[in-house]
């Protein structure tokens, strides 16, 4: 269930939003003037089941879960994702079209954890008249981290430690056999398959990034999106924003990670794929003018998936190539084409 949010005030939609998805809502509970068989727009979405009528109809907020989204639905399912790759959702705002293809579909599926917080009030009108659910519901609060300056509210980028993100896909099978309980069992299978592999993912990252020398396990990202990452793989994360890309990177934050790479000899630090390189691009310069070296080890992808179309732009291949950038990069051993040899381009440097 969507509740109220304690959480800092830039983070609610802005007043006229909420007046436009107001009257998007009002509009839909009036008499329709397209296909009265239309049962998402026109009553109980789940009642053109019973007539039949597949696809199921789904929205995604953001790639991580769109993917799990489209692995458990199969067939079942088409998925529509609102954030695109490098789209970086703790700025985005929901267009009218956005509001309009919620209202249109079935079911929605969000991460939550006020990853989305800009459509909060977004997801709390549409969830009135449909399943609107947050995949990350499922996750044991205790195993949420909550840094100590977003004191009471969970990091959201949960998605980074992926035997974490496997609960999730439990939420997903569950919405979707509550929904359709006459494919409950492909979903369950599915959701079993693909658990399987998230595992096995797990095992890579713990063996590639344990082959970094241990002094040398440390991560300097953009912003504080790999805490997960950090805790899971035993990665000492630093980050120059805070957890949300709307916090601005002050010059006492940068001159601290400039001291840490000088005087720790890190050889790599690395720009995120949804968030700006300027930061980054800060820190290597103010290492040269200390007289030492830094390189950027690359691009990882952080609160976005890569491409459609390409393996990096599903879960596995987005987490695949972040643990084989970060391992090689950092001196370990991890195979350039990742764990299931199918990253589209090289990752980290050629041995």
């Amino acid at each position: 269930m969507l509740a109220s949010s304690p959480y800092p005030m830039r983070y609610l939609v802005d007043k006229s939003f909420v007046l436009l998805v107001g009257l998007l809502v009002l509009a839909g509970c009036g008499p329709s003037t397209s296909n009265s068989d239309n049962a998402s727009t026109n009553g109980d979405p789940a009642a053109k089941l019973y007539r039949g009528e597949y696809p199921i109809r789904a929205i995604a907020t953001v790639g991580m879960v769109a993917d799990i989204v489209r692995t458990v639905g199969g067939s079942y399912i088409e998925v529509t994702q609102i954030m695109g790759a490098g789209v970086d959702p703790h700025l985005y705002k929901a267009t009218r079209d956005d509001v309009q293809m919620m209202m249109d579909s079935d079911v929605v599926f969000y991460s939550g954890l006020m990853l989305e917080g800009k459509m909060t009030d977004v997801l709390v009108k549409i969830a009135r008249g449909k399943p609107v659910v947050a995949v990350t519901e499922s996750i044991d609060e205790t195993y949420l981290l909550e840094p100590e300056d977003f004191a009471g509210h969970p990091d959201p980028h949960v998605w980074m430690d992926v035997l974490a993100w496997s609960k999730c896909v439990d939420a997903v099978a569950k919405a979707l056999a509550d929904f359709d309980p006459s494919h409950a069992a492909a979903y369950d299978a599915n959701a079993a398959a693909y658990t399987k592999l998230l595992g096995e993912l797990h095992a890579y990252g713990k063996q590639s990034i344990g082959s970094i020398a241990r002094d040398r396990r440390v991560l300097i990202t953009s912003h504080d999106a790999f805490n997960y990452f950090g805790r899971a793989y035993e990665m000492d994360v630093q980050g120059v924003q805070g957890l949300s890309t709307e916090s601005e990177a002050g010059l006492q934050r940068i001159n601290e990670l400039v001291g840490m790479i000088s005087e720790r000899g890190i050889r790599s630090v690395f720009v995120e794929t949804s968030v700006p390189r300027k930061n980054i691009e800060a820190l290597v310069e103010g290492v040269r003018e200390r007289g030492k070296e830094v390189s950027i080890g690359g691009e990882l992808y952080s609160d976005a998936m890569g491409p459609d179309g390409e393996y990096e732009g599903t879960y596995v291949g987005m987490i695949d190539h972040n643990l084989t950038l970060v391992t090689r990069a950092l001196g370990g051993d991890a195979p350039e084409h990742g764990f299931q040899g199918k990253l589209s381009h090289a990752a980290g440097p050629t041995r």
